[in-house]
């Protein structure tokens, strides 16, 4: 397993009441996103446990794009992954953030 952290300057959305959430199931070819609260409402966090080693670029093209896409400041998310591509990555992370908005 490889162990990636990135924290970025993120807006905080101030209606967001962030709780813990799992979204996605880890198994062959995908991943789990866990959002948790995080400690500062500029930053989003982001720890990224993968079984594909050698892919830190991508994984921060991928988290960065997120990041500057949605207001992420504030929250922390967990990501276990086993092998998805960038696409679901992205996909999975839109996913939990529009549950968190309540869309």
């Amino acid at each position: 397993m490889e162990t990636l952290h990135l924290d970025l300057p993120a807006i905080q959305d101030a209606s967001l009441n962030p709780r813990a959430a799992l979204y996605g199931v880890v198994s062959s070819g995908n991943l789990e996103v866990l959002v948790e609260r995080g400690h500062d409402a500029t930053r989003c966090v982001f720890e990224v446990q993968t079984a594909a080693h050698g892919f830190v670029e991508v994984w921060k093209a991928v988290l960065t794009d997120f990041a500057a896409r949605h207001p992420v400041g504030g929250l922390s998310f967990a990501i276990h992954d086993a092998g998805a591509t960038p696409a679901v990555v992205s996909l999975r992370l839109d996913q939990a953030f529009q549950s968190l908005r309540g869309a």
